[in-house]
């Protein structure tokens, strides 16, 4: 609901505003029940409450023209908010005038100059009195005390604020009189009347006769409140009809002592040219309309000067977004809310006026809420259907407040909205199947694995915790190569892997929350071990003991080329970690012969000598992993004339070349990369079907 009360500015602290009780339909007795309490929209505190009387009351005396200055009209916003059920009434005290401040002037004592010279019907503006009051209160006329020369003239200036001017009925002779003493009276429009004077003193002056003349004296200009600093208002159409100093015209800003203009803040006067630019920026919230006055005085002797009046009305822009107050929310808010549930008190407002300050509330259409406009600039939200904690345990809820200006503006204010929660959810890990990786021969207590399980319960129905299950699906009981932690669902090892002996492993793991009752689901971790160079090359063929040499036989006569015999050895470990590659060790004379890096091929090199002593080969095998490993096995070759050359010596081949041992190279490192990458397929497409 909304009320609406007045009350006049002079009245006493603690006398009665209203019966908000009788205004509510509401009993006295349940106000305190309901806890009735008094929000002030401006922060200050003027009025409370009599809860045993259920009346309004004043808590200060008030002062119309401190709370609105010279605003029209004048109203004090409040806010009664009761509870059980959850209410919000809006109240509007309006504070009315009484005729408390009498007119006052300037400056008690106006001079002016005229000269003697100056046409009967010569005006002189005078300062235009000041009353704090509005309305009939204010100043509603002037009065001069009587002179057979001068009399007043009173005109009403733009915005209704009426201007004395001393006109001058009679030709004036300095020489009989030089001074004229004059009294200026300000009366409001109050009862009882209140008054106002000033002494003004005119004296006559000779020579220049012409004053600086506006065209027109009082003119309106209309403006934008977002236009750049140092934008032309107007330029001022002043003319003299004196000639040389008497006729040159220099501006100013006619101001007060006691009451400086306002308008010298944001507005600048060229003193030459009477051009009148903003220095400042305007807003039409601080103030919609300014009163400009310019004196126009030329350089004659003496001088004499005229008065341009100037209203500046500002154009409302949008330039202010509108604000969202929260006033009241309810949070949580059980799933099971029947619809209309009210889960928050909204109100928003909006500087600007016009169109320009009507706001619009809306909130996404998706979302099982709705607003209710409860009075003026005031909104619920409800309930607008089931809520299901399952689908959301909460809503960001975005209310959107957009004007009606041109271009609109707009502001959202986010808030979330809690649902209460059940345990109807079971764990869930991101996958049923994950894939990790570990070097054999890692140190037991090694980081192999992070699973990870999520659970859109909340509270003790989504605090976790994991463990391994043995299955059965390994010889020996998983639990004694892993281990995993309960609370972060990381994978240990508890020992050493050898990947000569294991290569992959399934762990199954649980987790389960800590609801009641609890629920659980299960996820299988294939973890791969990656071979270590951990094993030495070992050589098959010739297979001698440890310290031992293997002797071989060849004709005496064996022509380069031959084939003495071939190294065969292999690698427990896998990869590049067994490429293997053969080598004669180096020794201090030249031997006669040479062993193929890739095949281990020992094959005579060059043209033996008759009668040559055996030779002594030491034949060193190693992998290409890091760091390297190797064997070796010594032969020794004896060179005699009866033995039977080998069938599978190679007399009619051409020796190797460089190029064909660089192709033996790339044929065998491009079949051992097709194997790995076909074991890796391999074992990942097992791993899925698994």
């Amino acid at each position: 609901a909304q009320l609406h009360y007045s009350v006049p500015e002079d009245r006493q602290p603690g006398s009665p505003v209203g019966d908000l009780a009788k205004d509510l339909g509401v009993e006295v007795r349940s106000l305190a029940t309901r806890n009735l309490r008094l929000v002030s929209e401006g922060g200050q505190r003027h009025f409370q409450v009599d809860l045993a009387a259920g009346v309004l009351l004043l808590d200060g005396r008030l002062d119309r023209e401190e709370l609105c200055g010279q605003s029209p009209t004048c109203s004090l916003h409040l806010q009664l908010v009761m509870e059980n059920p959850l209410q919000l009434h809006r109240v509007e005290v309006d504070v009315l005038d009484v005729n408390d401040n009498a007119p006052q002037f300037p400056k008690p004592e106006v001079v002016l100059e005229i000269t003697e010279v100056a046409n009967p019907g010569t005006r002189l503006p005078l300062e235009v009195a000041e009353d704090p009051d509005m309305g009939s209160n204010s100043i509603s006329t002037y009065e001069l005390s009587p002179s057979k020369h001068f009399s007043l003239s009173i005109n009403v200036r733009g915005d209704g604020v009426k201007m004395p001017e001393i006109l001058l009925e009679k030709a004036l002779d300095r020489e009989k009189v030089a001074v004229h003493h004059l009294t200026l009276t300000a009366l409001d429009g109050g009862n009882p009347v209140r008054s106002g004077t000033a002494r003004v003193i005119i004296h006559v002056l000779d020579a220049n006769d012409n004053p600086p003349v506006c065209d027109p004296p009082i003119s309106k200009v209309y403006l934008e409140e977002n236009v750049p600093v140092g934008t032309l208002v107007t330029k001022l159409n002043v003319t003299d009809l004196d000639e040389g100093p008497n006729g040159d015209v220099e501006y100013s800003f006619k101001t007060s002592n006691n009451a400086p203009g306002k308008f010298t803040k944001v507005f600048s006067l060229d003193p030459r040219t009477g051009d009148i630019r903003t220095k400042a920026p305007l807003d039409y919230e601080e103030s919609n309309a300014y009163e400009i006055a310019v004196r126009a005085r030329d350089k004659g002797s003496p001088a004499m000067e005229g008065h341009c009046h100037l209203r500046v009305e500002l154009i409302d822009i949008n330039d202010n977004s509108p604000e969202i107050v929260l006033t009241s929310l309810s949070s949580p808010v059980q799933e099971d809310a029947a619809p209309g549930t009210v889960i928050a008190l909204i109100g928003v407002k909006d500087s600007d006026s016009g169109d320009n300050g009507q706001v619009r509330l809306q909130i996404a259409k998706e979302l099982p809420f709705k607003l209710v406009s409860s009075f003026k600039e005031h909104f619920s939200l409800v309930t607008n259907g089931p809520l299901d904690r399952e689908k959301a345990s909460g809503y960001n809820i975005t209310v959107r407040a957009v004007d009606s200006g041109s271009p609109q503006r707009a502001t959202q204010k986010t808030f979330y909205l809690r649902i209460a929660d059940i345990n109807d959810n079971a764990p869930n890990f991101s996958s049923p199947f994950d894939t990790a990786h570990v070097q054999e021969n890692s140190l037991p207590g090694t980081s192999v694995f992070s699973v990870l399980a999520s659970d859109p319960d909340e509270g003790s129905n989504a605090r976790l915790s994991y463990s391994i299950l043995d299955n059965g699906m390994q010889d020996v009981p998983i639990s004694t190569y892993f281990r995993i932690d309960q609370d972060n669902g990381t994978v240990y090892t508890v020992r050493a892997l050898d990947y000569e002996q294991d290569k992959v492993f399934q762990v199954p793991v649980e987790v389960k929350d800590a609801g009641s009752p609890a629920l659980s689901s299960t996820a299988v971790v294939h973890v791969f071990v990656l071979d270590e160079n951990d094993n030495a090359p070992t050589i098959v063929y010739p297979s001698v003991p440890k310290g031992s040499a293997f002797h071989q036989t060849i004709p005496a006569l064996a022509e380069p080329g031959y084939l003495v015999t071939k190294i065969v050895a292999v690698d427990a470990d896998s990869g590049h970690n067994a490429w293997l590659s053969y080598q004669l060790q180096e020794t201090t004379e030249a031997l006669p012969f040479q062993v193929e890096r890739r095949s281990g091929e020992i094959r005579v090199a060059q043209a033996l000598r008759e009668s040559e002593d055996p030779h002594k080969l030491v034949i060193e095998v190693r992998d290409n992993g890091t760091p390297s490993l190797s064997a070796s096995v010594v032969i020794v070759i004896s060179p005699e004339e009866n033995s039977v050359q080998d069938f599978s010596k190679s007399l009619d081949l051409p020796q190797s070349s460089p190029k064909d041992t660089n192709l033996t190279l790339y044929l065998i490192i491009s079949l051992v990369s097709i194997s790995l990458v076909s074991c890796v397929m391999f074992a990942v497409v097992a791993a899925r079907c698994l």
